[in-house]
């Protein structure tokens, strides 16, 4: 069974996943609860999972021969219930409905790799290390891996991400909103910058990750997604300001306060993905930090 079921389709990862899957021969079947323009070229069911029997998603995943599902539903929410919503719900509805199935569907879910909390610098983030969250998303995402591992299921714990039409919430999506209307208006921006680490990966090489972990021979098994790569935040977001054509003279820059899930410093280590899935990151920064840019 080719058909490949993505949850989330609509969003950041899931859009790229669709086009990726579909490019190699998968028949996509597009879930999300509203349909988008950019996956107008897939079978598309509108759905709340989250919302959603177990015995009806069974049916559905029945009826319409879906040998795979890749979770790349849920984002950041304001609120305890809507995070168990959006993120936990689904997970747990997914689960229950493959219990019912005969032939259960592979599932990989896209994790985050804040489930780990925080480390100190210098640390490397690998799969044996013992989960430590240390907020509500993190929390939630935890959750849901630990339920998807429990079925059987892939986790792909991804680094923060960067690239193609980033979610609205992220750090670079802001200031891409920024830095665009400065530029219309002529103003200065002010910027807040923290003196910070992070890994960052493109989400067309998570997307290329997901499809991976959907053949490989690997079950019940949490694999770390990343660059593999700590950058100082000041670099990042000049190298972005660079690839905007912003003028520097009408930035200034503050120091600013660690406002992220993971710390001061995040690094991830990729050596499984390489050995499981084959996989190593294909995009730099610069071009991802590019590609954010020209993506309108």
């Amino acid at each position: 069974m080719r058909r490949m079921a993505v949850i989330g389709a609509t969003g950041c990862v899931g859009r790229q996943i669709c086009g990726l899957a579909a490019r190699r021969g998968h028949d996509v079947l597009a879930i999300a609860r509203r349909k988008a323009p950019h996956i107008a070229d897939h079978t598309f069911i509108p759905l709340d999972v989250a919302a959603t029997s177990k015995e009806n998603i069974a049916e559905l995943l029945a009826s319409q021969r879906v040998g795979t599902v890749v979770n790349a539903a849920g984002r950041w929410g304001p609120t305890e219930a809507e995070m168990a919503h959006s993120h936990l719900g689904v997970v747990q509805r997914l689960v229950a409905a493959q219990a019912l199935l005969d032939h259960a569907p592979r599932l990989v879910h896209i994790g985050s790799i804040h489930e780990y909390g925080p480390v100190p610098n210098g640390t490397a983030l690998h799969e044996a290390i013992e989960p430590c969250p240390s907020d509500m998303y993190s929390q939630t995402k935890l959750a849901c891996s630990m339920a998807v591992l429990a079925s059987g299921g892939v986790v792909l714990r991804a680094a923060n991400m960067f690239g193609p039409y980033p979610p609205e919430e992220t750090f670079f999506a802001s200031l891409l909103r920024r830095l665009r209307g400065a530029l219309r208006t002529g103003e200065t921006v002010e910027l807040a910058i923290a003196e910070a680490k992070r890994d960052f990966v493109d989400v067309r090489d998570v997307a290329t990750a997901a499809l991976a972990a959907a053949t490989a021979p690997v079950s019940g098994q949490v694999i770390n997604i990343g660059s593999g790569v700590a950058v100082d935040m000041r670099e990042l977001v000049m190298t972005f300001v660079a690839a905007a054509g912003f003028p520097s003279d009408r930035l200034r820059t503050v120091e600013g306060q660690v406002r992220s899930h993971g710390g001061e410093w995040i690094e991830v280590d990729i050596g499984l993905a390489g050995r499981l899935l084959g996989w190593r990151p294909a995009f730099t920064a610069a071009e991802s930090l590019r590609a954010m840019w020209d993506e309108r």
